[in-house]
């Protein structure tokens, strides 16, 4: 199931990364294809535009990746959770298990 779920998620990421890249054009150049222009830096092109670019390309990796130690800090209290709701479950089947015993002892 994790390995469906990184591989799914990887496809998504790619896509979305593959997406946003078509709209660009080449970062740094001026107005992109997607109507909006990013700003009169990024408007401009030359060096200010490319590393615009690349400082805002750098906060999004980072977003991404913080985003994701998020997500995989949720999935990590999950399992956590559910392996204590199954211990709890086993030792109440356990209880009911011994109070059958005792009935079967009783007879």
């Amino acid at each position: 199931m994790a390995r469906l779920l990184r591989s799914s998620m990887r496809g998504y990421l790619t896509s979305q990364v593959r997406m946003a890249s078509d709209q660009l054009g080449e970062l740094g150049k001026g107005a992109g294809k997607g109507g909006g222009g990013g700003g009169s830096v990024r408007e401009a092109g030359g060096a200010f535009g490319r590393k615009e670019a690349a400082e805002e390309e750098r906060y999004f990796r980072q977003k991404e990746k913080e985003q994701l130690a998020a997500l995989r800090r949720h999935h990590e209290e999950e399992i956590d959770h559910h392996k204590k709701e199954i211990e709890r479950l086993q030792r109440e089947i356990d209880r009911h298990k011994g109070k059958i015993r005792k009935l079967k002892h009783d007879d």
